[in-house]
């Protein structure tokens, strides 16, 4: 009998680094002479994340129109996607970032269903430090109460807490941000890790290597809170044609957009939960991030790559009216756009809020 798969999810709120992370261990998995393949999920289609790893050269599923929670078969038709095409040691997953109770309804009911297939890894989540300092601290706005009771939720289901970003943060904060989770937390793994530089990541591989503890009951989740929460934030995914007269830098008109961006949501007083910018051209890459509106425009991925032709493709996630967001980020663009004396066509644009959450099966 064939050695099961090894299915590693790892959640967290939109912005946390999700999936820098995955890709660090995706890498660090293939130099085991692992097979490896990575699903990603969101609510629509045209995911970053899903672009930037296939640029990386990962086979990568994406599952786009509602989360895993709600959408179960469509995370287990990606998997025999997978298998088609030659059989993973290890699957990668990344769920939608304003999700929770993923161990119910994803993990729990793979062991139930696919478990002679599939071996089912520990929960890890990762905490995001801008908002997570916030709202753990009580000190200073993070977002509503409703979005807070998601965040909150996420690290009450996880098997495994990690600290992100620990090469941006002091180390008063981190410790900080430790001590917080184990108070309100208490009885879980925390592990500190920079997804950026790959500090410490051998920490998480080790604590990933066991299967999944038992549970002796579910996580209470109150589902018209989950989905209020759900609801405050706009969604938009936008793809865009980018041509100029003359080359650009790639990677500096992402950050003029995003910062164009970051600056238009400031005046209309609303907080980002996460930014995300690809440009792709000529097999060159670059990703520019804003996880809050307290921090700064990052270049996560440099292209050092001029070109007169791009496709961009932007994600936004904020608490503000989708309609409003829709015409904001299309101001930005055009804006921006107009700097270079270029053209950008927005070949589609999807902006909405997230539905009520409906799992395709929970565990009680």
């Amino acid at each position: 009998m064939a050695e099961r798969i090894r299915f590693v999810m790892i959640g967290g709120f939109l912005g946390a680094g999700k999936t820098t992370i995955l890709a660090q261990l995706a890498r660090q998995y293939q130099q085991q002479g692992k097979h490896v393949c990575i699903v990603t999920n969101d609510q629509a289609a045209d995911l970053v994340d899903t672009h930037l790893l296939k640029s990386y050269g990962y086979d990568v599923e994406e599952v786009a129109g509602s989360c895993f929670c709600c959408n179960f078969n469509g995370l287990t038709d990606a998997m025999s996607a997978f298998e088609k095409r030659a059989r993973p040691d290890i699957i990668l997953a990344e769920p939608v970032g304003s999700c929770t109770d993923l161990v119910a309804t994803v993990a729990l009911p793979m062991m139930d269903l696919l478990g002679e297939h599939f071996e089912i890894t520990p929960y890890a989540v990762v905490l995001k430090p801008s908002h997570g300092l916030k709202i753990l601290s009580g000190n200073g706005k993070g977002f509503s109460p409703k979005a807070e009771y998601i965040f909150r939720k996420q690290l009450e289901e996880a098997d495994l807490l990690l600290i992100n970003r620990i090469d941006e943060l002091n180390p008063e904060t981190v410790d900080q941000l430790e001590r917080l989770l184990t108070e309100q937390f208490p009885n879980r793994p925390v592990i500190r890790l920079s997804a950026k530089t790959g500090e410490n990541l051998e920490s998480l591989t080790k604590a990933l290597a066991g299967a999944a503890p038992k549970r002796g009951r579910m996580m209470e989740v109150d589902y018209d809170i989950y989905a209020e929460g759900e609801a405050e934030l706009g969604w938009l995914n936008a793809s865009i044609q980018l041509n100029a007269p003359t080359p650009l830098s790639l990677d500096k008109f992402l950050l003029d957009l995003v910062t164009d961006l970051k600056e238009r949501l400031l005046a209309l007083d609303v907080e980002p939960a996460h930014l995300k910018a690809i440009g792709q051209a000529d097999g060159n890459s670059a990703v520019v991030n804003l996880v809050s509106s307290d921090t700064a425009v990052t270049l996560s991925l440099a292209s050092d790559y001029e070109t007169r032709q791009a496709e961009v493709v932007v994600n936004a996630r904020v608490a503000v009216d989708p309609a409003l967001l829709k015409q904001t980020v299309e101001a930005a663009i055009a804006a921006v756009a107009a700097r270079y004396q270029a053209s950008a066509h927005i070949d589609s644009v999807q902006s909405f809020r997230p539905g009520r959450p409906v799992p395709t099966h929970r565990v009680q």
